[in-house]
Order: C-alpha cells, then structure tokens, then sequence
C-alpha cells in the first residue's frame, strides 16, 4: 500500500489582497463624498462613474497578479491604492476651491495619469517574468540613467521652472525624467554591487576603527557623488541630488556592511553642499527661506513654507475635515505641498496615518529584499524600497522645516504623471520580487524507495512517502 503525505504549499494571500482592496477604494470613495458634502452640501454627481472608474482599474491590477505574480506580497498594492486615491481626492479637493470641474480639471488629469500608472505596472508584470534578467542590462541602466538625469541640460528641450531645471517639455507636454532616472539608476547600482561588493567590502586599510577602502576602489562612489555634483550645480535641484546619491550610499553600505562608506558618502556630499551655497544665490535664498520662514522680507519673498506651516497648525490634532480648510492658499498645494494640504484638513492623526502607510509599503519592500533568495534581487528590492522612503523623507522634512525645502513629490500623491508613473512601476517591480520570494521552490523528483530493487527480483514495490517541500 502507498503511502502520500502532502505538505501544503503557502497560502498566495490573494483573498486578503482583495479584501484590503475593496477596503482601499471604499475610503477613497469615501472621502470623495465627504469633499463635496463639506463643500456643496450634496453627494457629486459624479460618484458613480468615479467609483465604477477606480475600482475597475484596481481590480483589473489585482487579477493581473493573481494570474502573474500569485505568490507576491498582498499589502503592496492595497497601500499603493489608498495613497493615490487619497492624492486624487485632495487634487478634486482643491479643483473645486479654485473653480475647475470636468475634463479640463487637475483631478481628471491626475486620473488619465493613474489609469497610464496601472497599465505600466501590468505590463512589468506581464513582460517581467523574473526580475533577475535585469541584471543583463546593468550597464544599459546606468547609461539610461545618466541620459535621463541630463536631458533637462539640452538646449530647447530643458524647462526651468522655480530655480530648478529638471523638466524637459515638448510643446504643451511637460516630463520630469529624473523620477525614471532612479529606477534605472536602482538596478544598475544593484548589478554593479553585486559583482564587486567583495572587493569593495574587504580590501582596505583601518584607521580609528573604520575599515576605509582603497584609492582605487573609491571609483564608483567619485562617479556618483559628480554626477549629484552636475545635478546640484548646473540643474539647481538639490532634492533630485541627494536622493541619488543617498540612494547610491545606502546601496553600498548594504552590498559591503561598512559604516565608513556612509561616512566618506556624507563628507562628499556636504563638501559638494558647501560649494553650491557659496557660489550660487539660489541655494542661499532657500537656506534663508529655512532658517527664517516668518520674517517679513522673507514672507515678501515667499510664504509657501510659512502657508504651509500655518495650515498644519490650523488643521490641529484631528483636522478640519475634507473640504472645511484652506489649503489653496498655499502654493503649489497639490504637488510640492500636497502633504500639508492632507495635513490641514486630516489633522496630525491623519497625517501620522498616512506615514505609517508608506512605512508599511517600505517594510514590505525590505522584508521582499530579505526574503528572496538572490543577491540582485536583494539590493534591487532594497534600493527601490530605500528610494520611496528618502524621497518621502526629503519632501516631508522640507514642507515641515526639518531641512530646505526641494521640490520633490510626494511619491504617489502629488500631481503630475513622471512620478506617477514611476512610482506604480516600482510597486510592480517589488511585486514580481516578493513574488519570486516567496514563491516555493519546485518540488525534486523522488523515486520510490525500493521499487527497483522489488521490480528485479519480481517482489511487491515497497510502500513510498512523498513529501512536497514548501
């Protein structure tokens, strides 16, 4: 008689990411009635293509990782759901303030935007089988990136817009390519890690206890740091600046485990710091802008910061509600500022709320890089989670005066289709990573002990237990 014993395989937990879905797009839905109810006193008459609208598109992402990707992480895509609903919700927030409505509107705009976003993310899926053919074109990323983060420089083709040149446009298009620039950059500091981390993680001489590296090994973080110096220097935009570089520092400490690349990564940096403020106004004016926000020259100048400071302070612990504050008095509230107009009218519980959103989304994306089981897939993982953080770091500090502020978006949340766009391609870079992580491995062929031996001397097969490894 044989015996089977069959260890089940893990659960995909796409029940779950449905149900958190259907959660997701009810707190949009939500909070796009609570809008107008503040505002009109009525429910929109739009709800019901906006609800057929958006919870088509997430169910139609859903059921592509279901058929693409069904071992991938479940939290991933109901948060990164939540976060674009709840952006689009403020940008109709502030549509309505300013008198726009219908196609002609930011919100619609932004919605065209998501649409494109999810149709990115499906075709990662789709084309992506498996994340580590991308360590092939390691060197075709790192020239990607390079040519993505320069094209703002050419001639009729860059657009400069507040003192930082980081837009390219072609008529009455606009594109911002440094938000492409990372994700390129992320998977070839990633293939290029990989190959070297061992000599740059082991050769080397210590001084005061930090194992430095050798002259000749300082070479990638040299290429690096001048290529955050050309961003810095000639594009005027620090926060595109020092989000790759940190992205590049953070990459290496990883991939070799020394502390003392953070501390050369930091020397560089503010050395590189040092230079733009001292040689151009423009850097000086936003360190002033920094330091002393409420002073009337400054205000005369530029009461962004201050507006948006004012507005938190306004919204208190539990906000105004949606549609019961004044966000629009700040500049650029739906993009640059899109934090403090949530911040406003969802108060400091909302706010801490929707961090813990993204700190959720980044430490799926960290457990996805401790999870799966190759070393390219582990630094691409981490880079890409990394650069969610720190953007979302340098935007929330800058909008909180906890440094200068740069013009980044939120990731997301903000107006605009570059970054829009870029951000649900991480996501589903991340989700056809945790997929392979947590994919059970295939299943060895076993052959039944005793059955040849039974068949040669014509004897009964010896009874057979196979196990089905998770």
């Amino acid at each position: 008689m044989t015996t089977i014993v069959e260890r089940l395989s893990p659960p995909t937990r796409r029940g779950l990411e449905l149900l958190l879905l259907l959660l997701a797009v009810g707190i949009v839905l939500l909070a796009w009635v609570s809008v107008d109810l503040n505002l009109r006193g009525t429910v929109p008459a739009n709800i019901v293509p906006v609800a057929g609208g958006f919870t088509a598109l997430v169910v139609v992402m859903h059921l592509v990782v279901r058929w693409r990707a069904a071992y991938a992480d479940p939290l991933l895509l109901p948060i990164t759901t939540v976060l674009n609903g709840l952006g689009l919700v403020m940008i109709h927030r502030l549509d309505l303030a300013k008198g726009q409505s219908g196609v002609d509107s930011d919100a619609a705009r932004q919605v065209v935007w998501t649409a494109l976003g999810v149709a990115l993310a499906v075709a990662v899926l789709v084309v992506l089988r498996d994340h580590r053919f991308l360590r092939r074109y390691t060197f075709v990323s790192m020239a990607t990136g390079f040519v993505l983060l320069l094209l703002p420089l050419v001639p009729g083709l860059g657009r400069t817009v507040n003192g930082s040149q980081i837009w390219i446009g072609v008529g009455p298009l606009s594109f911002q390519p440094g938000e492409f620039a990372k994700v390129a950059l992320a998977v070839f500091f990633a293939g290029y890690l990989v190959q070297t981390r061992d000599v740059l993680s082991l050769a080397g001489r210590k001084v005061l206890g930090f194992t430095f590296p050798r002259g000749r090994d300082l070479g990638p973080i040299l290429v690096a740091w001048v290529l955050a110096l050309l961003i810095l220097v000639f594009e005027k935009d620090l926060g595109s600046a020092l989000l790759f570089f940190g992205l590049f520092v953070a990459m290496l400490y990883v991939a070799t485990e020394r502390v003392s690349w953070i501390a050369i990564g930091l020397l560089l940096f503010a050395a590189a710091v040092a230079f733009a403020l001292s040689t151009f106004a423009h850097f000086q004016r936003r360190v002033d802008l920094w330091l002393e926000p409420f002073t009337q020259a400054n205000l005369d100048q530029s009461n962004q910061l201050a507006n948006g400071l004012w507005g938190m302070a306004a919204g208190g612990l539990t906000g105004t509600g949606l549609g019961a504050g004044r966000p629009w008095l700040t500049s650029f509230a739906e993009s640059d500022f899109i934090f403090t107009s949530l911040g406003e009218e969802l108060g400091l519980v909302g706010s801490i709320a929707i961090l813990l959103l993204y700190l959720v989304f980044c430490e799926r994306g960290i457990r996805t890089a401790l999870g799966v089981r190759d070393g390219f897939g582990k630094l691409l993982a981490l880079g890409l989670s990394f650069s969610v953080a720190f953007q979302l770091f340098i935007v929330v500090g800058g909008v909180t005066r906890v440094i200068p502020l740069t013009g980044l978006t939120t990731p997301f949340m903000s107006l605009g289709g570059s970054s829009l766009l870029a951000n649900w391609m991480i996501m589903a870079l991340l989700l056809r990573i945790s997929d392979q992580a947590r994919r059970p491995l295939p299943e060895p062929e076993t052959t039944p002990a005793g059955s040849a031996s039974g068949s040669a001397s014509g004897s009964a097969a010896a009874p057979t237990e196979v196990v089905r490894m998770r």
